[in-house]
């Protein structure tokens, strides 16, 4: 083994062809992990070269009388982004070109784009949609690229009307807060006032109840009062029909009055002046010599003029007797009624007077015979009467002409004024009486509608009591677990501050447990792996793994001694590509001694592979090691996530010497977690120890049916 590895080694150093060829073998792999590694640096940081073409057709909306267009504003905003290549130009400039391939995708903002955000404030709000269009047949990955900035413009879209809606709700809780503070007062007193209301409930059903007991007896007194409205009719028409008879018989006994007081005036200075007369007489018979026997003349001259008085007397009592009846007969005031009756007492006085001097004056003629001295005391008597009824009727005379005359015609004049006023009376009334009969036809119609409004409400009682009781204690269950004060505090605040955490509510706080730069170092562990294997493929492409002279070596003689050339130029490709990572591209590596040394490890591992497939199965090993570079790329989980495979790819996963090898440069240029260094190290060890066991107690059994299947590929002439 040790014969054949230095022979390998000879050959190496003193042919400068083959010296020249090996250090090919050993550098190309580099390369192709170098090239990979710097085409994906960073190709996020260059997206401002992706062209995308942005239609704006917003035409705008009016929302609560203020104007906006979010078209306007999103390509306003656009014009000062770098992401993208962004062009903005009309539909069809834009169609034309994404199909032809002049850009990868075109988004257009249709023009009722505002006027869908601003139904956010109506009963149904409508979505704003935004049209996208992408070729996919130009790349793979940049269709992913612009979506990804069609979607941060729609997210962009969404947090700034999230954030100015918000906003503005947020200025309304806080108005709201200031509302609630200021009205907090009117709030407890709303409290108290349902409180109250629970408590008057079983009150206010008692008086709902008697209201529609009291309605309904209402309604039947309406009902008899609109039947006696015919009745009120008829007495209003008999009593303005007695006021105008009554009125009749007052002028009548006024114009009687006025008739008959010349008359009683003329009886009364007629009676005075006789009563004066009569005084005279007596006064000039008193101071004369009577000769009795004259007596009798004497008396029938006295007994002539006082006949004439009481006639006259006799007179003026039937006028008023007569005015008296007529006052009687037309309900006169009682003020009349005494003056007359006084009148006709006096009147009644004078004539018992006058009546006594008659009679007097009739004994003169009996007593003149019998005694002188009597008839002198008889005239003296009657003189005196006489003199004392002249005073009487005097003042009867003033008494009439002062008080009963105007008295009498004072109280007709009121009469007839009180049955003026009674007629003026009795005429609103009649007026009046339709207008109550219709305000007892309304008052009837509402009682009813009342009536039923009271049975409505009673029906609805149960209900309200249950929701006032509900609302009751609704209150009393918030007032035991909330404080309104907090809610006021929760509702004042700073519609500002609360704009901005709506517009960006999750601060997303990266912390990077194992940094990675950027792209290329990300993927520095899955190239540079590929190249190890791919390094190992072209030498056992370009390198025998036989010897000349093989019948001086045993089988195994020859599979180690190669193998140990084998390994000796892995491990220069593999030192090559690993230290070129990091000095000449510069990768950034956690954990650069361990990269080389994790590097060197899995190309001694790839190299037992692929050289014993190759070296026990010969051409079929090498279609083996082909196989199984292409289920690698694809099963390893070097750029997707294992989680995002295929089923097939998931299964065939743990059996793949990438799996582990991946994983274990990922520590290295990460950060190194050692238990799974140790993990992926064991399975990486036991596939190297499989593949040598193989090759140790394969290689001599397999060894001439493989020389026998090589011999006859070559005869073909199409195999070397």
């Amino acid at each position: 083994m040790w014969s054949i590895f230095k022979k390998d080694i000879k050959s190496i150093v003193t042919n400068w062809v083959a010296a020249i060829l090996i250090g090919g073998l050993m550098l190309l792999p580099s390369l192709y992990a170098w090239f990979n590694i710097k085409a994906s640096w960073d190709p996020y940081s260059q997206t401002d070269q992706l062209p995308v073409a942005v239609v704006n057709e917003d035409t705008g909306a009016t929302v609560r009388d203020i104007e906006l267009n979010i078209g306007d504003e999103v390509v306003k905003e656009l014009k000062d982004n770098k992401d993208m290549d962004w062009h903005f130009v009309n539909r069809k400039e834009a169609m034309d070109k994404v199909e032809y391939g002049d850009y990868f995708a075109v988004i257009i903002i249709p023009e009722n784009f505002s006027k869908k955000l601003g139904t956010v404030i109506e009963d149904r709000p409508e979505k704003a949609k935004v049209e996208y269009y992408v070729n996919e047949k130009i790349n793979a990955i940049a269709p992913k690229i612009t979506a990804s900035g069609a979607g941060g413009i729609v997210d962009k879209i969404t947090s700034n009307f999230i954030s100015t809606v918000n906003g503005t709700i947020f200025e309304k809780f806080n108005e709201l807060g200031l509302e609630i503070e200021k009205d907090l007062p009117d709030i407890k007193k709303f409290e108290e006032y349902v409180f109250q209301m629970e408590e008057k409930l079983p009150e206010i059903h008692t008086l709902l109840t008697d209201s529609l007991a009291d309605a309904e007896n209402a309604k039947g007194m309406i009902d008899k009062a609109q039947a006696l409205v015919p009745d009120a009719k008829r007495v209003t028409g008999e009593g303005l029909q007695t006021i105008d008879e009554t009125t009749a018989f007052l002028n009548k006994a006024e114009n009687r009055l006025n008739e008959i007081a010349p008359e009683v005036q003329k009886n009364l200075e007629q009676v005075q002046r006789m009563a004066t007369e009569v005084n005279d007489f007596i006064s000039t018979v008193q101071s004369s010599d009577i000769n009795l026997n004259q007596g009798k003349e004497i008396s029938d001259q006295i007994n002539g003029q006082i006949t004439s008085s009481i006639e006259n007397i006799e007179a003026i009592e039937g006028a008023l007797n007569q005015l008296q009846e007529q006052n009687n007969n037309e309900d006169g005031s009682n003020t009349n009624q005494e003056q007359i009756n006084q009148a006709l007492e006096q009147l009644a006085l004078l004539k018992s007077e006058l009546q006594k001097i008659q009679e007097s004056g009739q004994r003169i003629t009996t007593f003149l015979s019998d005694k002188q001295q009597e008839l002198d005391d008889l005239i003296g008597q009657i003189q005196t009467m006489a003199a004392t009824t002249a005073n009487e009727i005097d003042a009867f005379v003033k008494l009439y002409n002062e008080e009963i005359e105007p008295t009498v015609k004072q109280e007709v004049a009121n009469a007839k004024k009180t049955l003026n006023d009674a007629r003026g009376i009795l005429s609103e009334i009649q007026k009046t009486i339709p207008e109550v009969e219709k305000i007892l036809a309304n008052t009837e119609g509402n009682l009813g509608e009342g009536e039923e409004t009271l049975k409505k409400i009673l029906g609805e009682y149960p209900y309200v009591n249950d929701k006032i009781n509900q609302l009751a204690d609704r209150i009393r269950e918030i007032q035991g677990e909330t404080d309104i004060n907090e809610i006021i505090e929760l509702l004042q605040n700073d519609p500002e501050a609360e704009k901005g955490f709506f517009e960006e509510p999750v601060l997303l706080n990266k912390n990077s447990l194992f940094p990675i730069p950027n792209y290329g170092t990300g993927m520095t562990p899955f190239y540079t792996v590929l190249a190890i294997w791919v390094g190992a493929l072209l030498l056992i492409s370009l390198l025998a793994t036989g010897v000349h002279n093989s019948i001086d070596y045993t089988e195994k003689q020859i599979y180690f001694g190669k193998l140990f050339t084998f390994m000796s130029i892995g491990f220069v490709q593999a030192l090559i590509v690993t230290s070129g990572d990091m000095f000449i591209l510069g990768v950034d590596i956690a954990e650069p001694a361990w990269f080389i040394l994790f590097g060197l490890i899995i190309s001694l591992v790839f190299i037992s592979i692929v050289y014993t497939l190759v070296s026990v199965f010969g051409d079929v090993g090498k279609a083996l090691a082909i196989v199984f570079l292409v289920l690698q790329i694809a099963g390893s989980g070097g750029t997707y996530p294992v989680a995002l495979l295929p089923e097939f790819f998931q299964t065939i996963h743990p059996f793949l010497p990438f799996s582990y090898a991946v994983d274990l440069m990922r520590e290295a240029v990460g950060g190194i977690v050692w238990e799974r260094v140790y993990h992926d190290l064991m399975f990486l060890i036991l596939f190297g120890i499989i593949a040598l066991l193989i090759g140790t107690f394969l290689k001599a059994p397999l060894s001439k049916k493989t020389n026998a299947l090589m011999k006859k590929s070559k005869e073909s002439g199409l195999f070397h």
